[in-house]
């Protein structure tokens, strides 16, 4: 891993990773797949690091390990909340998802759109589940879905109905509605047109002038080429490293 280093901020820490590796057995394959190992750096409040690097460097799995959603081989990633530090490698999957709903956002191009539920309802669910009324909550979200270009019209519409690029809108208003402490952001771009990227991108300064700490991977790096402090590149392992690296 490569990474550039800045002068030392002032900002209080979020995160801080050391050692972190990952990688999976592939059994029927007889051979073990590496996604990335010895990843370590800090994350501070209101930073913004772009991860960068070739097809299955393992940027994506990254986030995921990260959030979670994977458990490493090794290493910690110790994650500074205002009661104490918590390693997010070793926390219980109750932990994991009380900091996911609190302070933790995972925003991805994919919707997982429940069936029978509105877009308007989807996106101010995140308000909802914080104590925001429902009338406050869906005034909310309608601002957000009209500001990611969902028309009007599919508001009250499933998003379970709608193309690839109208779903990710609708995504990145539900992920983006309620501002998180700490944010991964795993290709939020692909798919999207110009104007959707625009306001994505002015969520996002929003949020980091408001002291959210930000990591990503973006298939359009240059939309958030003024919001970037530092970057981290990932390299694929080689057959000569030992094995082959898993894709992303």
């Amino acid at each position: 891993m490569n990474m550039h280093t800045p002068l030392m901020s002032a900002s209080p820490l979020v995160l801080s990773v050391e050692g972190l590796a990952k990688h999976f057995e592939m059994h029927h394959l007889n051979r073990t797949l590496f996604a990335f190992e010895n990843v370590g750096f800090e994350l501070r409040e209101g930073e913004f690091i772009l991860l960068k690097g070739e097809n299955g460097a393992g940027k994506s799995t990254l986030l995921r390990t990260l959030y979670r959603s994977y458990l490493p081989r090794a290493g910690h990633a110790f994650y500074h909340t205002r009661e104490g530090i918590i390693d997010l490698a070793l926390a219980a999957d109750v932990d994991i998802a009380l900091l996911r709903r609190r302070e933790i956002g995972f925003v991805t191009q994919f919707l997982q759109a429940r069936p029978r539920v509105a877009a308007e309802e989807l996106v101010a669910e995140p308000l909802r589940l914080a104590g925001t009324s429902y009338a406050q909550a869906i005034e909310e979200a309608r601002r957000w879905l009209a500001a990611f270009g969902v028309k009007p019209e599919l508001w009250a519409a499933y998003p379970s109905t709608f193309s690839g690029g109208e779903q990710q809108k609708v995504n990145l208003a539900r992920a983006l509605i309620l501002p998180q402490r700490l944010l991964f952001l795993d290709e939020p771009t692909a798919s999207l047109d110009r104007n959707a990227r625009h306001a994505l991108v002015s969520r996002l300064a929003e949020l980091k002038a408001a002291g959210v700490a930000m990591i990503g991977v973006f298939h359009h790096p240059d939309d958030v080429a003024d919001l970037i402090d530092r970057e981290i590149s990932l390299e694929v392992k080689t057959i000569a490293d030992g094995e082959n690296n898993v894709a992303e």
